[in-house]
């Protein structure tokens, strides 16, 4: 956990996130926690990629994640964090309704912060860790992911 726990801690401006911010993250990439649907949709895919692309956990977790946000109508932001170039932002109410109202309400019970809090915290976060997260401009493979950690 300390590789994600650094590679979120230098995503942040100023290098500072607290620990409910941390547990929220780790809810939130976590595979099958939240995204049960996406966790379902990689199942069903995982013949057509190679073992280590479908290894669950955290790839998983973070391909759920973008895909949700992409359904929620941030593709354009999602696609600037895992491309090359400039992240672009997305405002908390935006990130929280990509989300969706029974995520951010999982997220703020597991982490103790408001949900206005955590949706703030979180639009700062998210396109820096994710842009970490992909550095060569598409998810992860499993060995990939745990030479990063």
């Amino acid at each position: 956990m300390s590789g994600l726990e650094d590679m979120v801690r230098s995503s942040v401006p100023g290098g500072s996130i607290g620990k409910p911010l941390m547990i929220a993250l780790g809810a939130l990439l976590a595979s099958g926690v939240l995204f049960r649907g996406a966790a379902q949709q990689s199942a069903g895919t995982a013949a057509q990629t190679a073992p280590d692309e479908s290894a669950g956990g955290l790839l998983a977790g973070l391909g759920g994640l973008l895909n949700k946000l992409q359904q929620g109508g941030l593709g354009n932001a999602t696609d600037s964090w895992v491309g090359s170039g400039q992240n672009q932002p997305v405002p908390p109410n935006q990130l929280g309704s990509a989300l969706g109202p029974d995520v951010i309400k999982n997220l703020a019970r597991r982490s103790g912060l408001s949900e206005d809090e955590l949706t703030q915290q979180l639009s700062q976060v998210l396109p820096g860790l994710v842009d970490k997260m992909t550095p060569n401009g598409r998810l992860p493979t499993a060995a990939e992911l745990s030479r990063m950690m």
